[in-house]
This record gives C-alpha cells, structure tokens and sequence, in this order.
C-alpha cells in the first residue's frame, strides 16, 4: 500500500511553505550529491551519519552535525522520491497543527532523533546512514496522533490488481510502523547487523514514536472547541396555530 494523498483540508495556514520547503532543499541536496561524481561515496561517508564516529564525538564535536545533513541525502532517487511523497501527503497537516516555525524545528528534531536511535542500536557501524526517512517518521507519528481517523487514499496492489481506496490514518499508518517494528527486530537478530548495509528500521522508529510524543503534546495544547450557542426566538402568536 502507497499512500498518494489525504482527504484533510488545512485550518490555520494557507500554504504549507516549510513542507513545500523541505522537499525542495531534498531534492536540491540530491542534484548536488550527484554532481559529486567519483567522490561520491567520500561525499556520503563525510556526511552521512555513521554510528562509529557519532560515538566519539567528544573528540570531534563537528561530527553531530551529520545528524542533521544526513537527512537531506539519500541513496537513489526511489528512496528520495519514496520520502518525499510521504512528507507531502502528511507534512501539510502536521505543519497546519504546529505552525510553520515549529514545524520545521519538529522536523529537524525528528531526523536527529532517528539518527540517534540508529547509533544506540548498531554500536560501531562503519556504514554511513542517510536519508530523510527518520524526519518523515516523526511526521507520520504526529499525524497519526493529532488525525488519526482522517480518511488517506492509498494504492493498494496485489500482483495485477490495482486499485486506490480510502482507509483511515491509524490503520495505513499503524501498518507501516508494524512493518517497521518487525524487520527491525530481525534486522537485531541477525548476524553483524550492526555492520550490514540496508534500510535503518530503528531510525524509523524512533522517529515515529518522537512524533507520537510531539503530536500527543500537541494535541493538549489544542484550545477546547467553541461552544455552540443556540438562540431560540421568542414565542410569536399567531392566529393561525390554533386554527381548526
């Protein structure tokens, strides 16, 4: 299931500048990480985060700012463009909710927390983690909190069955971090995970449950809603109510 849209309209903001914003700086960040050519993968390994560097970093503080470039590079244009689509069906609302200052803030807290939850699992690895996919996480898990039966469109597929239906946010968005749950408890228990390449689930995770966390205090700073005043008119006679 690929989620293509939501059917949530904004309340507070008319356009979502910062989501619009981010997807442009990644896309950006991606044309400039392929004009690096032969240095490509130098230019990965200096910018992406990798655990066994971000561990030592009191001996070189510049290293925890990976924790926040990483997030704006990515290992191939369906994982950008995977990203980007997630961030663009779910930003918007998630900014509506929290403003266009904190959401950006949100949302670079949610890639360094990613980051950092990638690190505590695989202690040591050699391997750069990049991606945008932690910071989209936090965004997932403050949407599904603060809207969580908001109906999404997905494209559902199944061999050569294709079709889009509609299912609510908790249940696309439960499934997806289910998913993540389960191939990062396998990722844990397979040999030298800390050191294989692939997908970082727990970066995934713990930028959902980051976003869970914010959208839940959001959702209490929320202002109660307005109380519906109904205004009854006074009794006017008139003749004709008792006519027979």
């Amino acid at each position: 299931m690929i989620p293509i849209s939501d059917k949530l309209s904004r309340r507070r903001i008319g356009i979502p500048f910062m989501t619009y914003g981010l997807i442009a700086l990644n896309l950006l960040a991606y044309f400039f990480q392929l004009g690096q050519g032969a240095q490509l993968n130098a230019f990965i390994n200096q910018w992406g985060a990798v655990p066994a560097r971000l561990e030592n970093w009191t001996t070189d503080p510049l290293v925890l700012i990976t924790l926040v470039t990483s997030a704006f590079l990515h290992g191939g244009w369906l994982h950008l463009l995977g990203n980007m689509l997630y961030l663009g069906v779910f930003g918007d609302n998630v900014e509506d909710e929290l403003g266009h200052g904190r959401f950006l803030l949100f949302y670079l807290a949610g890639g360094v927390g990613a980051g950092l939850a990638q690190v505590f699992v695989t202690p040591g690895s050699p391997i750069p983690a990049i991606g945008a996919s932690g910071a989209v996480a936090a965004v997932l898990g403050a949407y599904v909190v603060l809207h969580p039966r908001a109906p999404v469109n997905v494209l559902f597929f199944f061999f050569i069955f294709i079709r889009v239906i509609t299912m609510p946010a908790f249940l696309v968005l439960g499934l997806w971090f289910v998913t993540q749950l389960f191939n990062g408890a396998f990722a844990l228990t397979s040999m030298n995970a800390a050191y294989t390449g692939g997908v970082a689930w727990w970066a995934h995770i713990g930028g959902f449950v980051i976003g869970v966390v914010v959208g839940w205090l959001a959702r209490g700073q929320q202002p109660p809603p307005e109380p519906v005043i109904i205004v009854r008119r006074p009794y006017e006679y008139n003749d004709t109510d008792y006519r027979r």
